[in-house]
């Protein structure tokens, strides 16, 4: 059965030429074609969507779908919705407050298993950015040597105290890659330190009063610890996993099953401005001063465009152009939520004892992704999609994940649980 959708065409042509030039009169995009996405069975049950964010570069394109009007090219009205932490965006999702949020993958799956707060039954329209977070070191241990993971290990072997790490959310993306690279080189983030939860605008307050020697975060708060002169990268994540999923456009299952139509238009209008992000320097630089606003992520213009076009610094005097930056769209192989990515978080939630049993992990990934809305939004933007839900990847250990055998994976790792 073909996946692609297709708007039905039960509109009289006096009706359609009417709302084609609502439509394109409202358009604030400068070349974007018109088109109708407001009419008969097909239009979108709800027409005002309240869209959560945490001030992070990667809101970007949700940001940006609605300051640009690309949603109403769709027939809808995103509001986006500035929220102070991911318990919550946790929160306001389950108890529907939120229709969606741009939000973390595994907190999503966590709350799908109850895991990290409460068990409702979660979707993931589409995934949102590959890439773009970092891991934080404090000046206080860069100047005694630790300024990457082996120098960090060895630092902590020999300099015996209490270290404290910190995260966003406990089932989240920034504890997972701040797990993984400290077990990579021999530290286990369970036994060997102390990991604390802090919400990403508070990470840079907190590290500059001593109160964590590193922390894992999404942009821009890794650049302003170094502009700030208070912290080093020691790595980014990119650099743990190239083109890894980072964060989601996630809602409930109930509120796919309720509106779905409104789903697709989301869906249709983020991968748009995804595309229109990605397009070039200059639609880079509007999107750094759009969002670095007071009502977004309120910080620097100059915190948030360097990275996010590849100029990255290590606050130790090494400068470097990584091509692996935060990406939106990447010609449409950043947003198709992968069954694997969401398998690998739930790998990760088992080997850290999160999960204390295996779960279905291929089952709870076809329950959790909704790849058929993410067909059909694609379509409504042009957009091409894989073949396949599923992709291999060698992350920073070597290790290979492709989705095939997960518990295998998970009970693979040295250091765990």
């Amino acid at each position: 059965m073909s996946t692609e959708f297709k708007p039905k065409a039960n509109m009289g042509r006096r009706k359609l030429i009417k709302a084609t030039a609502a439509v394109g009169a409202t358009s604030m995009v400068p070349g974007l074609h018109t088109a109708v996405w407001a009419a008969g069975s097909d239009k979108p049950e709800k027409e005002e969507v309240r869209i959560g964010f945490i001030p992070l570069t990667d809101c970007a394109s949700v940001v940006m779908a609605s300051v640009l009007g690309i949603d109403k090219k769709y027939g809808i009205k995103i509001v986006p919705t500035k929220e102070a932490s991911w318990a919550g965006v946790r929160d306001k999702l389950v108890n529907g407050e939120l229709d969606m949020a741009h939000v973390l993958w595994g907190l999503i799956y966590g709350v799908q298993l109850g895991v990290g707060g409460p068990k409702k039954d979660m979707a993931i329209l589409m995934n949102l950015n590959h890439n773009g977070q970092a891991i934080t070191l404090s000046k206080k241990l860069s100047d005694k040597g630790a300024v990457d993971g082996p120098s960090l290990a060895k630092l902590m072997a020999t300099d015996k105290r209490d270290y404290t790490f910190a995260q966003t959310f406990p089932t989240g993306t920034h504890a997972m890659w701040l797990y993984y690279w400290l077990a990579t080189y021999g530290v286990n983030p369970m036994k060997d330190a102390k990991v604390i939860t802090v919400p990403p605008p508070q990470m840079v307050a907190n590290m500059r009063v001593g109160n964590m020697d590193g922390y894992c975060v999404g942009e821009p708060w890794g650049h302003r610890a170094i502009a700030d002169g208070i912290g080093i990268t020691a790595v980014t994540t990119q650099d743990i996993w190239k083109d890894h999923p980072e964060k989601a456009l996630g809602t409930t299952s109930e509120f796919v099953k309720k509106y779905p139509n409104t789903a697709r238009a989301v869906v249709a209008a983020i991968l748009e401005a995804s595309k229109w992000i990605d397009a070039g320097l200059q639609n880079k630089l509007k999107m750094a001063e759009t969002v670095a606003d007071k009502a977004y992520v309120n910080t620097s213009v100059d915190v948030i465009n360097q990275r996010i076009l590849g100029r990255y610094q290590n606050g130790l005097g090494k400068t470097w152009d990584d091509p692996n930056h935060m990406k939106f769209y990447n010609d449409g192989l950043v947003n198709f939520p992968y069954l694997s990515d969401g398998m690998w978080f739930l790998t990760q939630h088992k080997r850290w004892g999160l999960l204390k049993d295996h779960p279905d992990y291929l089952g709870v990934a076809k329950q959790v992704n909704q790849i058929e809305i993410y067909k059909q939004g694609a379509a409504l933007a042009k957009v091409n999609v894989p073949k396949e839900p599923m992709r291999s990847s060698k992350l920073i250990d070597g290790t290979v994940w492709d989705g095939k055998d997960p518990a295998k994976y998970a009970d693979g790792f040295k250091a765990k649980v």
